[in-house]
């Protein structure tokens, strides 16, 4: 399979709202198995097609401790989520070597397709239902540091921009 380029923020692509799947096919399928060998590779536990600019609703999740658990959710809904909330420190691909704390419904239960287009649905809670909310996020253009306070997003996006040039420069 390929490794596909992971956008950085603050890149705008990121903002981009993703098309449902309508097709799932072949194609789909190689999208998904690439995106697994990118997260795999970056390493991560998440990983959203609009990450990697495909502008789909497909994401794939590997909260295992072995990495041998891939789940791909295409369109996926969050049809019930719990009142009680939970704060995680989480941490993006898209935003290499940033962690904070964001918080979400500590339960959900998500309905959605598999690479075939057969609808399922999934109970999660713990790093399960926070992985896949925060992939959600992806699909509607929502980066995790927009639930920050502007003054870290800020600084953050400063630092981003930065290590973008910094390494644009070390590659002349």
């Amino acid at each position: 399979m390929a490794l596909l380029n992971i956008l950085r923020y603050p890149d705008p692509r990121l903002h981009k709202h993703a098309a449902p799947v309508t097709v799932f096919d072949a194609r789909l399928k190689r999208l998904i198995a690439d995106m697994a060998d990118t997260m795999y590779e970056a390493p991560g536990v998440g990983l959203a097609a609009s990450q990697v600019d495909v502008h789909s609703q497909v994401i794939v999740v590997d909260v295992s401790d072995a990495g041998n658990a891939l789940q791909a959710f295409i369109n996926p809904k969050i049809i019930w989520a719990s009142a009680e909330t939970k704060v995680y420190d989480e941490g993006c691909l898209s935003v290499p070597g940033i962690y904070d704390g964001v918080e979400r419904p500590a339960s959900i239960k998500v309905r959605a397709h598999d690479s075939d287009g057969k609808s399922f649905e999934i109970e999660a809670d713990g790093l399960l239902a926070v992985c896949i909310q925060h992939e959600m996020d992806h699909l509607i253009g929502k980066v995790f540091v927009e639930y920050l306070s502007p003054l870290k997003r800020n600084r953050i996006k400063t630092k981003m921009l930065k290590e973008e040039r910094d390494a644009k420069r070390d590659q002349r």
